[in-house]
């Protein structure tokens, strides 16, 4: 089957496309190994409601104490989700040729698109699962450490006869680390990222035929990712001067369209800190999210429509 043959067959079948994306999840749900990764996640975020060693002390008092649970609860979505998307996809194939399930659903016929589709959409609804039940919890611990650091350093603050408009400053400041918008813009920009690295993991599982292989190489590009934006500016600046230069910008110009710069989702720190996450920010990261998963997806189509099964 050919992409054009393949393009015949798609008339907007949603239906059929969210039947193999519950397949998928259901399919992904019952491998243990994930129960594994969301029990070590959640006992991670859990944890920050204790007072640990690292909340003893004056360095870690008052919003110290808030910034760390949303360091260790972000940092635990962060992992769980790349690990899971990883894995994820790269088993859902491979699971389809062993179980001879992609057999019998290619043979109903279903475009190899609307399959492909399905299960990157099973994967990411897995994915958005976990990551909300993960932000649930973190958010109920961060509001009930919020108000106990309000309630202590209030009650300091005017024991020490602190003047309103200081009070003021503290108060707000405390709110700010606190359960915001941004925190969950921040959650969101990490399920994006997700969305990314599933869908690549897809396009390398539909010409290899080793879910280690797979695995190992998505994640190799997904630490390319993060040192793409300083490789590229380092490259161009000692080009800039040659009869190169315009070959050497358009190489890296192509580059950056084939694989995402994922320092552009690190935006948690700034969250960390207190710091209001733009409307457009969301919008941008958004919008790569969306060119990166249709384009991974489309490429992948296209090899997976030249396969023979």
């Amino acid at each position: 089957m050919n992409p054009v043959s393949t393009i015949k067959a798609i008339p907007g079948h949603v239906s059929r496309t969210s039947v193999i994306a519950r397949h998928a999840f259901t399919q992904l749900v019952r491998m243990k190994v994930f129960y594994f990764l969301a029990f070590f996640a959640v006992i991670l975020i859990a944890s920050n409601f204790f007072n640990l060693p690292q909340h003893e002390g004056p360095e870690s008092a008052g919003v110290n104490i808030l910034r760390s649970i949303k360091s260790w609860s972000l940092g635990a979505m962060t992992l769980f989700s790349v690990v899971l998307s990883i894995v994820a996809t790269a088993l859902l194939l491979p699971k389809d040729v062993e179980d001879r399930t992609l057999y019998t659903i290619l043979a109903k016929p279903v475009p190899r698109l609307d399959y492909l589709a399905g299960k990157l959409l099973g994967v990411l609804l897995l994915v958005f699962v976990s990551l909300a039940l993960m932000d649930i919890l973190m958010v109920g611990i961060l509001q009930l450490r919020t108000n106990m650091v309000l309630t202590d350093q209030m009650a300091m603050a005017e024991a020490r006869g602190w003047p309103a408009a200081d009070i003021a400053l503290l108060k707000a400041e405390i709110l700010a680390q606190g359960p915001t918008a941004s925190l969950q813009g921040a959650v969101f920009s990490v399920f994006l990222r997700s969305s990314i690295i599933a869908s690549m993991a897809l396009l390398i599982s539909t010409f290899s035929s080793s879910t280690l292989f797979t695995t190992i190489i998505s994640f190799l590009i997904y630490f390319i990712g993060h040192f793409q934006a300083d490789a590229r500016a380092a490259y161009l600046s000692g080009e800039a001067g040659t009869s190169d230069g315009i070959l050497a910008r358009g190489v890296t110009l192509l580059v950056s369209l084939v694989l995402p710069d994922f320092q552009l989702f690190n935006v948690i720190d700034s969250v960390i800190e207190g710091q209001v996450m733009p409307l457009f920010i969301v919008g941008k990261l958004t919008l790569i999210g969306l060119f990166y998963a249709i384009f991974y997806i489309l490429a992948s189509w296209f090899i997976f429509a030249e396969k023979e099964f």
